[in-house]
């Protein structure tokens, strides 16, 4: 059935699944709220919230009560876009290079089994190609770790083949570790410098080992029903530890894909997905619409939380989109919002 066809189909059942009265704002286009309630799924704690941000204003949208468009949220592994950035910012001021190997920067760090820090670029641990082994596939995201001890447990696999794409959270712990080296600051406090306080974000943080969340937050929710709204963030660290709102997401990428935190030659790099056949560039990737659109951005699961951010080129339409449980929404679903969203009516 055609996306519009099924989004009309859907309305009903939006109504009949409880859309917050009041949701949709009385200007403007309208938001595609009839499948927040499928991106949310069921369940405990299965409630989904939307803010669209473009030249028109903001619109927000939920599927149910107990979700507010203030409310403080892990994020995951959209932390890897705010990683990617300060790498992008530091190569542009000339402190490093993407083609600098792991070891020119952590020397002596990636050996054994046939992890070689003397052969990997700083691109392919941006873009994904590096082959080491992602420690969060021993641990299942669950159990606290330093990045050191993180990184020690993904030395402990042989890696994949280089530069061919395979997800791994380990290469972003090592960016992390490679901006304390030549900065001799953490990642969290150069993000902070770099990103968060000129975009004024004012919601969004890297905890550390911070367990609770700032106020005002809902609950959070594994797939299964269980809360688990306290949580270490070291389970996922530089990989996927920001807690972020809404509002801060959506000011991000309009602001990163509008060029206002990279140099034009910095972010071409970044949104070049030659690297990985057009699956990832450094830190965000790509997802082309059935209309031709191409919307750039990044998805984020992490226990209790999944989160999707997506800008057009030029950051003048953005989206975020966030649910109260880890279980990833249908693709389907997510794709209909999307292209409801993104494409020409």
């Amino acid at each position: 059935m055609p996306v519009s066809r099924t989004l009309r189909a859907l309305s009903l059942a939006a109504v009949l699944l409880g859309l917050a009265p009041g949701s949709l704002p009385a200007a403007g286009p309208a938001v595609p709220v009839a499948t927040l309630p499928l991106l949310a799924g069921e369940g405990k704690g299965r409630t989904a919230a939307l803010l669209v941000r473009d030249e028109t204003g903001t619109r927000f949208a939920r599927s149910g009560p107990g979700i507010r468009r203030a409310d403080h949220f892990r994020a995951g592994s959209i932390t890897k876009t705010f990683l990617a950035t300060v790498v992008l910012q530091l190569a542009a001021e000339g402190r490093l290079s993407l083609s600098d190997t792991v070891e020119q920067h952590l020397p002596g760090l990636v050996r054994g089994r046939g992890n070689d820090g003397r052969l990997l670029t700083l691109r392919e641990l941006l873009d994904h190609t590096s082959g080491l082994h992602d420690f969060t596939a021993d641990t299942g995201g669950t159990v606290p770790l330093a990045a050191a001890g993180a990184v020690r447990l993904a030395l402990s696999h042989r890696p994949s083949a280089r530069g061919v794409f395979a997800y791994s959270n380990t290469d972003y712990v090592l960016l992390g570790m490679v901006i304390e080296a030549v900065t001799g600051e953490s990642y969290a406090a150069e993000a902070r410098q770099r990103i968060i306080g000129p975009l004024h974000l004012a919601g969004t943080s890297f905890p550390g080992a911070r367990r609770d969340l700032p106020e005002p937050h809902g609950r959070a929710y594994t797939a299964g029903g269980r809360e688990v709204t306290d949580l270490d963030p070291r389970v996922a660290g530089a990989a996927g530890e920001v807690v972020s709102t809404l509002t801060d997401l959506d000011r991000f990428y309009s602001a990163l894909l509008g060029g206002r935190l990279l140099p034009a030659a910095e972010l071409a790099r970044m949104l070049d997905t030659g690297g990985t056949g057009g699956a990832y560039g450094l830190g965000i990737y790509p997802q082309r619409l059935p209309c031709g659109v191409t919307v750039w951005g990044h998805n984020g699961r992490i226990r209790g939380s999944y989160v999707r951010s997506a800008a057009v080129r030029g950051g003048e339409r953005v989206l975020t989109y966030r649910v109260d449980a880890d279980a990833v929404p249908p693709a389907a679903a997510e794709r209909a919002l999307l292209t409801a969203e993104f494409c020409p009516r």
